[in-house]
């Protein structure tokens, strides 16, 4: 099979296509033939070395695709079966071997890159919303990236809590779309300063809780949008790391938290993975989440989709079709 191996940390030129083995069957583990596997900012991460994996490695940790086999142990996987995971390394290939317990089934009427684009981002929208920051209809949240693969995500499950959401993006195309999903305003970043807007709509009170996956270029500020109380939920940093701060700032700017959450503690046994998983995929099936898929790319332009995420021009998900 092809896959993508990375055999030293750098940039996207280090994704290369290799032919490999299709992986042996291991008890307890389905082997699926991928129909799309989600990118994301973790692979980035992971590619240049600010998160280490053990050397060669073959990125990617999301997927949709078709049963092909079935371990000793494994029920209730049938070969053809459409499933779907997100928290499985090596799944930029042609082949994955997953865990049962890490394997979800895709209900009826749902395609493999729908499945794909809402495995990761679509758990980390759900989790935000509704466990590391409970969203009420009484509440008002800064959502930065509001058109990313997440964004527009958390954007729909915000709405759909009741809560009042406020976005920021960088272009006026992505503005559009991040009001399309139910935005009640969006910050064009790049021409307006995000802070005094979020002041000027919230009548200077402030908001409840901050999603921020954009890191150094917007944390500082983000807690001045805050209001006592409130929540700086740091679940990213595409523009870099947040560096050290005194911990008195929270306390003079309002009794503020901080938190920095992933979503693999949020999933971490199979009860939780399931839940959450069933949860983001009833609403893809009943359409009351809509999937923005941005681009597509083969699996030979690896290094192309990490260029593009990586841009941060993107709006919605990327993925990769072997």
């Amino acid at each position: 099979m092809k896959a993508i191996v990375l055999h030293q940390f750098g940039g996207p030129d280090q994704l290369v296509v290799k032919k490999t083995e299709i992986p042996d069957v291991k008890p307890g583990h389905v082997l699926v033939r991928t129909a799309a596997c989600g990118v994301n900012y973790i692979d980035i991460y992971q590619r240049t070395g600010l998160y280490r994996v053990d050397l060669p490695y073959t990125p990617g940790l999301e997927g949709a695709g078709f049963v092909k086999e079935t371990g000793d142990g494994v029920q209730g996987y049938a070969e053809g079966e459409l499933v779907a995971w997100a928290d499985c390394p090596g799944s930029y290939a042609e082949f994955v071997l997953v865990p049962q317990d890490r394997l979800v089934k895709v209900p009826k009427g749902i395609e493999p890159q729908k499945a794909a684009a809402v495995m990761l981002q679509g758990m980390t929208a759900h989790y935000l919303s509704n466990s590391t920051f409970k969203l009420r209809s009484d509440f008002t949240c800064l959502i930065h990236a509001a058109a990313g693969g997440v964004g527009l995500l958390l954007v729909q499950m915000a709405k759909r809590i009741g809560a009042k959401v406020i976005g920021t993006v960088s272009t006026a195309e992505k503005r559009t779309l991040a009001l399309e999903m139910g935005a009640d305003h969006v910050i064009l970043y790049t021409q307006q300063d995000f802070e005094s807007q979020v002041k000027k709509i919230t009548d200077g009170k402030g908001v409840n809780v901050v999603y921020d996956s954009v890191g150094k270029d917007t944390f500082f500020k983000s807690l001045n949008c805050l209001a006592p109380l409130g929540y700086m939920v740091l679940f990213g940093q595409s523009s870099g790391k947040v560096g050290p701060f005194d911990l008195t700032v929270l306390n003079t700017k309002g009794s503020l938290f901080v938190t920095r959450p992933s979503l693999f503690h949020y999933i971490s046994d199979r009860d939780s993975l399931q839940k959450r998983a069933k949860d983001v995929l009833n609403m893809v099936q009943k359409n009351q989440l809509k999937v923005h898929i941005a681009q597509t790319f083969s699996l030979s332009e690896a290094s192309r989709a990490h260029i593009a995420l990586e841009s941060r021009k993107t709006a919605g998900k990327v993925l990769l079709i072997p």
